[in-house]
């Protein structure tokens, strides 16, 4: 039986290459679980680290009862990391952040409080503590995803979420598809709820990220969601003898 299926909640944690900061994950993700209003359980997901990251996972894991982990024969990035872990989880919902917690596993309890309400709820980082040039070109990526998109999320890169699991399973998964997450549950006619959280400067580690990737990428990207935007697939069954 997967364990996850005993939680109201999982967060996936994808990780390459955090050594340093999976013993911070284990203390600041364990207070939120010991605080949580629902039951929930971690899922770190590693992404083929090369840095000692898996066998810190591994410890971790042993001695924490609620956390769990999945691991990559090599490298695939983050969208199939997400994807790994939302096909892994089988709880009633499936949260996301990133491995450098530059936001705060206690924000969620923000982002929960709306779960009932919405298929989505995704966080806004307030007073970011990025550099100029990373704010600058996630500022551009954003404004140029949102009028290829129309989703009218402010801040998709936001690595705080909630989402039911049923919708997160129909997303139509894609490298780049961790831009469009909120646009792809809008997709299913899921509701989406933005709410500000914290953000912090990065302590340890270094982004995966840089100015090249942050805007080439989302920019490429944008045009396959259009394109499949026209032929997404929706239907409801509307009768059926098949049972559980």
């Amino acid at each position: 039986m997967n364990q996850t299926a005993d939680y109201f909640f999982t967060v996936i944690v994808p990780v390459y290459n955090e050594a340093g900061n999976i013993l911070r994950i284990e203390k600041e993700l364990g207070d939120f679980l010991q605080t949580a209003p629902e039951r929930v359980c971690v899922l770190l997901v590693n992404d083929g680290s090369t840095d000692g990251s898996g066998e810190l996972i591994r410890e971790v894991c042993a001695r924490q009862p609620h956390f769990y982990y999945i691991a990559f024969a090599e490298n695939g990035g983050l969208s199939a990391a997400l994807k790994a872990g939302i096909d892994y989880a089988c709880s009633e919902y499936v949260g996301y952040i990133d491995a450098d917690l530059q936001t705060a596993p206690g924000d969620f309890r923000l982002l929960l409080e709306h779960a009932g309400a919405y298929e989505m709820v995704t966080g806004i980082r307030s007073n970011r503590k990025d550099g100029w040039v990373k704010k600058l070109s996630s500022r551009i990526a954003n404004g140029f995803r949102r009028a290829m998109t129309g989703d009218g999320i402010e801040d998709t890169g936001c690595p705080l979420k909630i989402i039911r699991s049923d919708y997160a399973k129909r997303i139509p998964f894609f490298t780049g598809m961790h831009r469009f997450l909120p646009a792809l549950i809008q997709l299913q006619h899921g509701r989406v709820k933005q709410v500000p959280v914290r953000h912090f400067p990065r302590i340890s580690g270094e982004s995966k990220y840089h100015l090249w990737n942050r805007l080439a990428g989302p920019f490429k990207d944008c045009f396959a969601y259009r394109w499949m935007k026209k032929r997404y697939i929706r239907y409801r069954v509307a009768e059926s003898n098949l049972t559980d």
